[in-house]
């Protein structure tokens, strides 16, 4: 994509410096920040195939199981598990140093399966635009406001599928979706 001749700021998710985006589609303030992002979406697939390998090797008829197989079975982190447990919100037996089991109907009635999470995590959301011009820019004013050239903008309206609606000579984009678009990180 080709330099942008504006000035947005944006936040790196990574590090928390403030940059200056080169493109629309920069997310991160330098290569370095990059890598670390991608090393950690790949360390978290990895967990989660680990997790779905060893919720497969759970026994159904099992009724107590294991700190390691609830977090794969349901997904919760282990320390939020035996804060519960302490709390006597799950109950548990402790057999010993860290033979501590958990009842299995009792988690059914408090969490969903991790399979079911990801399930409904699927699931694409539908957004609901008021595409009245009062909540809408025309493309003259989101040239105006942002400082950007009209085949600019009709090339980003185009690539990131935002609705438009025609009305007479005006063409409305909402107001949301550019200024989300467009949006600067203030100092």
């Amino acid at each position: 994509m080709a330099n942008l001749e504006i000035e947005i700021k944006r936040k790196c998710p990574i590090c928390g410096k403030v940059f200056i985006i080169k493109t629309l589609d920069s997310v991160y303030c330098s290569p370095k920040c990059s890598k670390v992002a991608n090393k950690r979406k790949k360390d978290k697939e990895k967990k989660e195939a680990l997790f779905v390998t060893y919720a497969q090797n759970v026994p159904d008829i099992r009724e107590y199981l294991t700190a390691r197989q609830v977090v794969a079975l349901y997904g919760i982190e282990r320390s939020t598990l035996y804060r519960l447990a302490k709390l006597g919100k799950i109950p548990c037996i402790n057999l010993g140093t860290r033979l501590m089991r958990f009842k299995r109907s009792e988690l059914d009635l408090l969490f969903h399966y991790r399979r079911d999470l990801k399930e409904a995590k699927e699931l694409p959301q539908k957004k609901l635009y008021s595409l009245e011009p009062e909540d809408c820019y025309t493309i003259g004013e989101v040239c105006e406001k942002y400082h950007i050239n009209d085949s600019s903008v009709w090339a980003h309206v185009r690539k990131y599928s935002i609705p438009s609606r025609q009305i007479g000579n005006y063409v409305y984009v909402p107001k949301e979706e550019i200024d989300n678009l467009y949006k600067s990180e203030e100092l």
